[in-house]
């Protein structure tokens, strides 16, 4: 069939309006087989890796698929909480939380919802519900700060493989980044300032963000510049100098050249000169997961202290804080514009 089934019209019925926060995917379970499974589906995305399928195809399925997992599961394995995956946990509670925040300030239905771009709850199976609960208009907000070809724009071929199979398509908004928001960057600094609060400044304040080849960036890619954007402006509202803080990139896959420096470089270096502590936030992902978690909080930790450092300190992502809460609400009433009444505005958690 050309086209998904249509759910049953029903006159006089208001048209409903949806959010769908987008981010990564993850496995099932810690598990090789789960692993597999979603890595299957992740790297297997053009999107992700741009080499030949003539060449790639063969490599994953012969040599990547029958090692990794493994390894992979026993990383996941550390950081998975009773829930399930950090990430799962922390995007759903998000989008509950933001769910709440919205309908008590809005006057008509508004429903908030999450996918993943690879595994469950999938993009199209999430659009297809929300199309025959009668939503009629959809903001669809991706979870990455920075726009990147890999990340983003996948998330949108998603969506737009849905609207190629849907008859009466509903509208579509999209949130391309939010690298620069206002309500984005005060979150990230209010979560710095309270930390430094409680344990005290670090000598150094390393911004790990995820990384991507080299070649995406002659290719036309922003996200490094927006990084850059990202980390600048949040310097700023920490008031730090330039030797107060460093950028670096992370989670290098394959043997080419990706965008440097290298977070694992880094913190061996701050070691080998002396650096005494560093603390570590990840402005590029707003919910923790294994990138944040394993990859910077157990193996960046043991790259530091091993190399002559003293005292390490991973911040947490935004998860499910109140200020980035409502960021994201100032984020979406921005992009829903006339979908929605122009009082959904961001107010005090306690209005007189």
């Amino acid at each position: 069939m050309r086209y998904l089934p249509e759910p049953e019209h029903r006159h006089g019925t208001v048209a409903g309006t949806a959010i769908l926060l987008i981010n990564l995917g993850t496995p099932d379970a810690p598990t090789p087989r789960a692993v597999r499974r979603y890595l299957r589906q992740f790297l297997s995305d053009p999107r992700v890796i741009e080499i030949p399928r003539a060449l790639w195809l063969p490599i994953l399925h012969g040599f990547v698929l029958n090692t990794r997992p493994k390894k992979s599961a026993r990383k996941y394995a550390s950081i998975w909480c009773p829930e399930g995956s950090p990430l799962k946990v922390h995007t759903e509670k998000q989008a509950r939380l933001l769910g709440g925040h919205v309908e008590s300030r809005i006057s008509m239905p508004l429903t908030v919802e999450f996918a993943m771009r690879y595994g469950e709850p999938s993009i199209g199976g999430t659009l297809v519900r929300l199309k025959a609960a009668g939503c009629e208009r959809v903001l669809v907000l991706p979870m990455y700060p920075q726009y990147a070809a890999s990340t983003t724009a996948s998330a949108l071929d998603q969506v737009a493989e849905f609207l190629r199979r849907t008859r009466n398509v509903p509208e579509i908004r999209l949130v391309k980044h939010f690298h620069d928001h206002p309500s984005y960057v005060g979150a990230l600094a209010n979560l710095v300032q309270e930390h430094w609060r409680r344990s005290g400044r670090p000598d150094k304040l390393v911004m790990s963000f995820h990384g991507l080849p080299r070649f995406s960036l002659a290719r036309g890619d922003p996200y490094h510049s927006e990084c850059h954007e990202t980390a600048r402006l949040l310097a700023e509202r920490l008031e730090l100098s330039e030797r107060q803080w460093l950028i670096a990139f992370q989670s290098r896959f394959g043997r080419a050249e990706w965008i440097q420096p290298y977070t694992a470089s880094t913190l061996a270096d701050c070691g080998r000169q002396g650096v005494r502590r560093v603390d570590v936030i990840c402005p590029g992902f707003v919910a923790d997961c294994l990138e944040t978690l394993e990859e910077i909080g157990i193996e960046g930790r043991k790259i530091f202290l091993g190399a002559g450092g003293k005292e390490f300190h991973l911040l947490s992502c935004l998860n499910e804080r109140d200020d980035w809460i409502r960021a994201l609400a100032d984020i979406a009433r921005q992009h829903l514009a006339d979908w929605v009444p122009t009082t959904l505005e961001i107010l005090p958690e306690n209005p007189s």
